[in-house]
């Protein structure tokens, strides 16, 4: 995932050492960039209200914001970036998320904790480890095997055993766990999968980014309501990765 795109905020890129906390950020430190960068995100979230409809998001993601390690979850020479309010690269061609966006999805989802979810692109595994603070169940699929091996260890390593995830193509969900209160797809797709729709649970959220990779990308949330009528809503542009596999 590349960012968000509007008036008020760049098309975040890779410009390492342009901006952010000081470069050479020491372990005793990340706790004070955790705080620094929620605050960072909560005027963000503010600067975009007219998207969200809300000045603020629910203080239980801000909390899992400021509490999930997110030097963790990036290479060991990018970890001074952590904090940074932008994507990373991890490889393959993929991106940890800007934290901004991670914090607005999981917003959308309105996770108790009781929900049973399900992400498609583990990548890392910090959205997963965001949704994890916040519900039961976590359940993640990556389509590319050494970043879903790796994801895998990271967060038994972390201790997050409320997480199960799967080396597949998430196009097609996880049918076994299926229906879930909530579904999030951190890749953009050219339409919403019909296999997800499907086991979305009556009165759940689905949180993907819709659109081609070379035009503008729509953040949409998807509401499956009774009788499974889906209703959806345009949230923000934004720029993410494409979703892969064999559809």
């Amino acid at each position: 995932m590349t960012g968000f795109m509007n008036k008020y905020l760049p098309v975040w890129v890779l410009l390492l050492g342009c901006c952010g906390y000081a470069a050479g950020v020491q372990a005793d430190d990340y706790a004070e960039a955790r705080h620094k960068l929620v605050q960072e995100i909560e005027s963000h979230v503010r600067a975009t209200s007219e998207y969200l409809t809300k000045q603020a998001l629910d203080p239980r993601v801000m909390q899992a914001i400021a509490t999930v390690p997110r030097q963790e979850f990036v290479a060991t020479e990018l970890r001074s970036y952590a904090y940074y309010n932008q994507p990373l690269p991890i490889g393959h061609g993929q991106t940890i998320s800007q934290p901004y966006i991670v914090a607005v999805m999981t917003d959308l989802l309105q996770l108790s904790p009781d929900s049973k979810v399900l992400e498609i692109g583990t990548g890392s595994g910090y959205q997963a480890a965001i949704l994890a603070e916040l519900t039961k169940q976590v359940y993640s699929i990556e389509i590319i095997k050494p970043l879903a091996e790796e994801a895998a260890a990271r967060l038994t390593r972390l201790g997050y055993h409320n997480i199960k995830t799967k080396y597949a193509d998430g196009y097609y969900g996880w049918q076994e766990h299926a229906p879930f209160d909530a579904i999030v797809v951190t890749a953009a797709a050219s339409h919403v999968p019909p296999p997800l729709i499907k086991q979305l649970k009556v009165g759940g959220r689905m949180v993907i980014p819709v659109g081609s990779g070379f035009l503008t990308q729509e953040l949409l949330l998807v509401n499956k309501g009774p009788g499974d009528k889906i209703t959806t809503h345009q949230i923000l542009p934004v720029r993410f990765v494409a979703l892969t596999g064999g559809h």
